[in-house]
């Protein structure tokens, strides 16, 4: 039995001092019945961990290398230091706005893996490869560069977020048909990949607009594990309901 895992992802939003208020309002909801955790940004990386008892904490990246000129970057040994132990990798916003590749992907699972830092590496289609019927091919190819060369145990203990680009922050969202049936789709290139038994035990999420009132419906599915959630994962009230629905 897969242990179901949400995780929030706040992108560009919430300071220091509105990261400790999200966690002094909604640690303490968090329960064994799954993984809850957020993503956050580097600046409030340090004060999350710091107050996390129960939730746990995220990276939104990772570069792929130990140290060197990339101004701007964050590495692994920077994530260890404050006691990170997730990333983000892949995410569609990160490939739209900042050209990453599957091959960029990768390397940067790899290097987490390494260090002992759990992936959560994102796929998904755009709205033109959507309505050009071209989601299987894309999501699929997807899968089998951001796992290139990874060892299957290390794959079975990863997560892969599966996230529609158009129904992220759109308001749209995949019907649940759509979402189990893509998210069957990556665990179908995982077992062709890998073996049954790592498509059995790898955790697949669902991401695009998920809300407390509609989490339980794809979380009924058969191949969705977890969400990765946006908008409604900023606010106190909203994460604890979504605790709640669980």
């Amino acid at each position: 039995m897969r242990k179901p895992i949400i995780f929030g992802n706040w992108k560009m939003n919430k300071t220091n001092a509105q990261a400790q208020v999200f966690f002094d309002g909604v640690d303490a909801f968090a329960n064994d019945k799954a993984d809850y955790g957020v993503a956050v940004p580097f600046t409030a990386l340090a004060t999350s961990v710091n107050a996390a008892k129960n939730l746990h904490v995220a990276a939104e990246n990772v570069h792929w290398a130990a140290n060197g000129a990339y101004t701007g970057e964050i590495s692994i040994e920077m994530l260890q230091e404050i006691g990170v132990k997730w990333v983000v990798l892949g995410h569609s916003e990160r490939r739209q706005y900042f050209n990453e590749t599957d091959a960029d992907v990768n390397k940067k699972a790899a290097v987490a893996i390494e260090a002992g830092i759990t992936p959560i590496v994102c796929v998904g289609e755009t709205l033109f490869e959507f309505e050009a019927d071209k989601t299987e091919e894309v999501v699929r190819k997807q899968v089998a560069g951001c796992l290139s060369g990874l060892k299957g145990d290390d794959v079975a203990n990863l997560v892969i977020a599966y996230e529609p680009v158009w129904a992220i922050g759109t308001g749209k969202s995949a019907t649940v048909e759509i979402a189990q049936n893509t998210c069957a789709l990556v665990r179908d290139e995982v077992r062709n990949l890998f073996g049954g038994d790592v498509a059995d035990k790898v955790r697949v999420q669902y991401g695009g607009s998920v809300k407390p009132d509609n989490i339980a419906e794809y979380m009924s599915q058969e191949d969705i594990d977890g969400a990765l959630i946006g908008g409604a994962s900023l606010e106190v009230d909203s994460f604890k309901a979504i605790i709640d629905a669980m």
